[in-house]
C-alpha cells in the first residue's frame, strides 16, 4: 500500500512538471521563446526522470507477512547443466539455463528505520538475480558461470542502488540484499522461496528436491 501511494504521488509530480514544461514551450516570441524552449525541454527531461523513478518504486512489492515470492523447478540437460523455470508470485515465468551444482536467488529489500519503523510500515522487495554455483572450488573459478537478472530498472533509474550506496542521504531507508542459501540443483526438483522481514528462505517441495537437500547436507 505504501509503495503504491508513493508511486501515485511521484507520478503526480511527474505529470505536473510535464504540464509546466508544455506550458513553457507553448509560449511565443524569439529570444525569450528560445530560453523558454530550453527551460521547457529541461523540465520535460526532469518529468521523464521522475516518471521513471515512479516506475522503479512501483516495481517493489510490500512484505505484509512471510509470503511465497517464487517457485523454481529444474530439468536436467546434462551433467551440471539445467533448465531452471522461475515463477514469481504474480505468475510471471522465466526460463534460463544454469550451470553448476547449486542455485541461489537474490532479492533487493527496502526496510524502514527510525520514526517510520515505529508506524509498522512493512519492508518491500524485488527479486534481483538467479545464479548457479559449482561444489568444486577449482570449477567455480575456471568453469563457465551463469547468472541472470530477474528484474531490472529502466534506463539506469535505480533508486535502491542510490540508497544502498549512500545510506546517509536518506537515513530512514535501509536498502539491503536478501539472499536464499545455496541449494542443490536436481532433475525434477521443485523449490519454494518465501520472504519474511529477515530475508529469503528456500524450501524443497517434492521428493527430488528433498533428496537433493539431504545428500547436500
Amino acid at each position: 500500500m505504501i509503495f503504491t501511494l508513493l508511486t501515485f504521488l511521484i507520478g503526480l509530480i511527474a505529470l505536473y512538471i510535464a504540464y509546466k514544461a508544455v506550458s513553457v514551450l507553448w509560449q511565443k516570441s524569439w529570444f525569450v521563446g528560445f530560453c523558454r524552449g530550453v527551460f521547457g525541454l529541461a523540465l520535460l527531461l526532469v518529468a521523464t526522470f521522475v516518471a521513471l523513478a515512479a516506475y522503479d518504486v512501483y516495481s517493489y512489492k510490500q512484505v505484509l507477512q512471510e509470503q511465497v515470492v517464487a517457485t523454481i523447478n529444474f530439468d536436467k540437460i546434462e551433467n551440471q547443466h539445467f533448465i531452471a523455470v522461475l515463477s514469481d508470485k504474480d505468475g510471471k515465468e522465466q526460463r534460463v539455463e544454469l550451470r553448476g551444482d547449486q542455485w541461489q536467488l537474490d532479492a533487493r529489500i527496502v526496510k524502514w528505520k527510525g520514526y517510520l519503523a515505529t508506524f509498522g510500515i512493512k519492508p518491500a522487495f524485488r527479486l534481483e538475480r538467479l545464479s548457479g554455483r559449482y561444489y568444486d572450488i577449482e570449477q567455480e573459478t575456471t568453469a563457465k558461470r551463469t547468472a541472470y537478472a530477474v528484474n531490472e530498472s529502466l534506463y539506469g533509474i535505480d533508486l535502491w542502488k542510490l540508497f544502498n550506496s549512500h545510506p546517509e542521504w536518506v537515513p530512514v531507508i535501509d536498502a539491503v540484499y536478501g539472499t536464499a542459501t545455496y541449494l542443490p540443483m536436481r532433475d525434477g526438483a521443485l523449490f519454494q522461496v518465501s520472504l519474511s522481514n529477515t530475508g529469503l528462505v528456500a524450501r524443497p517441495m517434492n521428493d527430488a528436491a528433498r533428496e537433493a537437500v539431504a545428500e547436500f547436507n
